[in-house]
């Protein structure tokens, strides 16, 4: 049975009362100062809150459907170390959104720069905010159907000081490591939950 919710709340009567830049370098740092409608009816106090604004990002999951396997990268992310048992992650193919381009074209960038990969096929599956608590940026999923036979070597720009690792592993064995925490990154592990749930279809060729 499918639960009546709520209605959502009007983001027009959101009163933004000063936003400033805080930092600006590679990424951003904003303050908003705002009140905002509340559940019980009334406006809140004055609220303040920083924002990391980092743009938006497209994912890329790289699956070979015929041989049923996950090409994965595998580089060292700075601020895993001290938080995680090992800052060389494996991970899905990702890229940063330039304001020119859509996703499809990044996607298609990403998956070259990053692999030495093309795709024969594009499709977006869905996106997410990556960490709306403090963060502004929203992940855009792509689904690229490659060969995966195609796939090695190091890979990544150097001019963008990347040093990135191709791995190719089997469809249930990239998922094992999601449950196992081996892969531990939300984007990394919603991606291949999803194509745990998909598999099936994408097999058939049906999505």
């Amino acid at each position: 049975m499918k639960v009546q919710l709520p209605g959502q709340m009007d983001p027009e009567r959101i009163e933004l009362l000063e936003e400033k830049t805080l930092f600006q370098g590679f990424f951003k740092l904003i303050q908003r100062r705002l009140r905002h409608p509340l559940f019980d009816g009334g406006m809140s106090e004055v609220v303040t809150r920083e924002i990391f604004e980092r743009g938006n990002a497209v994912v890329v999951l790289p699956y070979d459907p015929v041989r049923d396997e996950v090409v994965l990268i595998e580089q060292i992310r700075i601020p895993a170390i001290g938080n995680s048992g090992n800052p060389w992650l494996y991970e899905l193919v990702a890229g940063m959104i330039d304001k020119q381009e859509s996703v499809l074209e990044v996607a298609e960038r990403e998956l070259q720069e990053e692999t030495g990969l093309s795709s024969s096929s594009l499709t977006p599956i869905g996106s997410h905010l990556s960490s709306p608590g403090g963060c502004s940026e929203r992940l855009y999923m792509v689904l690229a159907l490659v060969d995966a036979s195609m796939a090695q070597g190091i890979h990544g720009l150097d001019h963008e000081h990347e040093d990135i690792r191709v791995v190719v592993v089997p469809r249930p064995q990239a998922y094992q490591m999601v449950e196992s925490g081996e892969i531990d990154n939300g984007s990394s592990v919603i991606g291949l939950q999803w194509l745990e749930l998909n598999h099936h279809k994408l097999r058939k060729g049906k999505v």
